[in-house]
C-alpha cells in the first residue's frame, strides 16, 4: 500500500527558506511496501522550540469513521469483520533527504580520489628491467606503496564479491548499527533538563502499518530514545527511527493474530509483546529471537514491565483476571482477580509495590471496579470506589471534550507535567492544561479515531501519534 505525499504552503521567506529548505533527493518508485514513509519534513540542530518551515494547514472539521457502540469493543470488531490478510511484508529501508545527500557526497569523494590517484598529480618510481635474470639470494626491491596496493587487491576483491552476493545481509548489519546508535539531534540534551513542552504543530514524519495500531512507546533509554515501537492489527510489530529519518528499522512477525500491546524493556534490548493469539513473546531487538514465549489464558490487551523488577510483567486481558509473569521461569507468580469484563490498561505505581487496572464495565454504580489498586505482592484489592481513600477522585479537574466510541483510546501527561494530551475517535489530539483542566489547543492528526499519543522523553515538544488507520505520525 502506497501512501500520498501531504501538501503544504510554503508561505515564508525567501531568506528563511534558503536557511531551512531541504534538497529534494528522493526517487518516487513504481512500487513501495505497506510500511511507507513519508518524509514531510527533516529536525535541524537547533529547530526543536523555533517556527518550522512547513505549517500544517487547517483542516476543519474532520468526519468519524470509527464504530459508534460504546460496549463493544473496537480491535475485536475489527478482527471479527475485516477477513483481509494483514501480514505486512519486511520494511524496506528508504534513504531520502539528508542521508541521500550524504551518501552521493561519499560516492562523489570516492570517485575524485580513485580519479587523482590515477592521473598525473601523482608521482611513480621508474622500476627499471635491465637485468633479465635475477641474482641467486637476492630479492628485488618493491616499493612499499607497491606491497601495500599488492596485498589490499585480494582483499578489496572479496569485498566486492562479498558486496554484490550478500547485500541483504549488509542491509541487516546497518540496520543494527542504527539500532545502537545516538542520534546526533538527541545528543545536545541528553545532558540537560528537559524544558517546558509546548503544543506541537508541524507534522515531521508520517509511516504505516497495513493495519490498525494498538499502541506506540518511545524506547526509554535516552541515549536510544530515536527508535519508536509500535504494535498493529496486521500482526506485526515494528521498530522506527522516528527521529532522524522515519525509517522502519525492524519488523517482528511472530505473532499469528493482531498485536494488541507492546513495551520495551527497561534496558531497550527487548520488546514484551502479546495479542490476540493469547501468546506472549520477549523478543531480543537485534537478532529477532524470541527468549520467551508462552501461552496465556486469555486474549491479551495490556502489558507492563515492573519498574524495579525487568525479570517480571503483568498482563491483563479480556478475562476478569490480572496475572504477573516471572520471565526467568516462565510460570505465572500472581493472578490478581476481580469480577469485571476485561483489563483495558493498567499502571504501576513509582515503587512497584502497588498497580492501578481500569475497565470498561458497566453497573449500576459507575464508581464501583472502574479502577482498582492493588497489592502487587498479596494480591489484596487495595480500593475499587474512585470516592474513597486511598485514591479518589479529584471532582475539580474533569478533562472533557475528547471522545471514545468503543476504542481504546490513551492518554499521557508531557515529561514536564504541564499538559495532558488524549486522542480521540474522531481523529483530534486535544491538549489540556493539567492545572486547570481546559483545553489548550486541538489538532486535527488523523482522520480515523487516534488511539495513542506518547511525548518523547528528551527531545521537547515533540508528539507521536497513531490511529486506526494504520498511521503513525511524529509532530514538533
Amino acid at each position: 500500500m502506497s501512501l500520498s505525499l501531504v501538501a503544504y504552503d510554503d508561505s515564508d521567506s525567501e531568506t528563511e527558506t534558503e536557511n531551512t529548505e531541504v534538497p529534494n533527493t528522493s526517487i518516487k518508485q513504481a512500487s513501495q511496501p505497506s510500511s511507507s514513509v513519508n518524509c514531510v519534513q527533516y529536525f535541524a540542530p537547533g529547530s526543536l522550540g523555533t517556527k518550522s518551515t512547513y505549517e500544517m494547514q487547517p483542516t476543519g472539521n474532520m468526519d468519524c469513521s470509527g464504530t459508534n457502540t460504546a460496549c463493544e469493543d473496537a480491535s475485536e470488531h475489527y478482527v471479527q469483520n475485516n477477513n483481509a490478510d494483514l501480514t505486512s511484508p519486511y520494511c524496506k529501508r528508504a534513504y531520502s533527504g539528508h542521508t541521500a545527500l550524504c551518501m552521493s557526497y561519499k560516492n562523489y569523494e570516492q570517485a575524485s580520489s580513485s580519479s587523482t590517484n590515477s592521473g598525473n598529480g601523482v608521482s611513480h618510481k621508474r622500476i627499471h628491467k635491465d637485468s633479465t635474470t635475477a641474482i641467486k639470494g637476492i630479492r628485488p626491491y618493491i616499493p612499499k606503496r607497491l606491497r601495500q596496493e599488492n596485498s589490499s587487491m585480494p582483499e578489496k576483491k572479496e569485498c566486492d564479491q562479498r558486496e554484490n552476493s550478500d547485500c541483504d545481509v549488509k542491509l541487516g548489519i546497518s540496520r543494527e548499527q542504527t539500532l545502537r546508535k545516538i542520534s546526533e539531534l538527541i545528543k545536545p540534551y541528553l545532558g540537560s533538563k528537559y524544558k517546558l513542552t509546548e503544543v506541537p504543530k508541524s507534522l515531521i514524519f508520517m509511516s504505516k502499518h497495513s493495519g490498525p495500531v494498538n499502541a506506540i512507546q518511545w524506547c526509554p533509554v535516552r541515549e536510544q530514545s530515536h527508535m519508536l515501537l509500535s504494535a498493529s492489527m496486521d500482526k506485526t510489530v515494528k521498530v522506527w527511527d522516528a527521529v532522524d529519518t522515519g525509517c522502519c528499522l525492524k519488523t517482528y512477525s511472530c505473532h499469528s493474530c493482531a498485536v494488541r500491546a507492546a513495551r520495551w524493556s527497561s534496558c531497550g534490548r527487548r520488546i514484551l509483546s502479546g495479542g490476540f493469539d493469547s501468546m506472549l513473546h520477549l523478543t531480543d531487538v537485534e537478532t529477532g529471537k524470541q527468549i520467551f514465549s508462552s501461552k496465556n489464558e486469555f486474549r491479551i490487551s495490556a502489558l507492563k514491565f515492573h519498574p524495579t523488577d525487568s525479570n517480571i510483567f503483568i498482563c491483563g486481558g479480556f478475562s476478569p483476571e490480572v496475572k504477573s509473569w516471572d520471565i526467568r521461569t516462565s510460570k505465572v507468580l500472581r493472578v490478581y482477580k476481580a469480577a469485571i469484563q476485561q483489563t483495558l490498561d493498567m499502571l504501576f505505581l513509582p515503587e512497584g509495590k502497588e498497580f492501578l487496572t481500569s475497565t470498561d464495565a458497566v453497573s449500576r454504580d459507575s464508581a464501583d471496579r472502574t479502577i482498582i489498586a492493588w497489592d502487587f505482592h498479596s494480591a489484596a484489592k487495595i480500593s475499587n470506589q474512585i470516592f474513597h481513600r486511598p485514591y479518589r477522585i479529584n471532582k475539580k479537574k474533569r478533562y472533557e471534550g475528547h471522545k471514545v466510541e468503543g476504542f481504546a483510546v490513551g492518554c499521557e501527561f508531557s515529561p514536564d507535567g504541564t499538559l495532558l494530551a488524549t486522542g480521540s475517535s474522531d481523529g483530534k489530539v486535544f491538549f489540556y492544561n493539567y492545572h486547570t483542566a481546559r483545553i489548550i489547543r486541538t489538532l486535527s492528526a488523523h482522520k480515523e479515531a487516534c488511539v495513542s499519543t506518547i511525548f518523547h522523553p528528551v527531545l521537547p515538544s515533540l508528539l507521536a501519534t497513531c490511529d486506526w488507520a494504520g498511521e503513525v505520525k511524529i509532530w514538533q
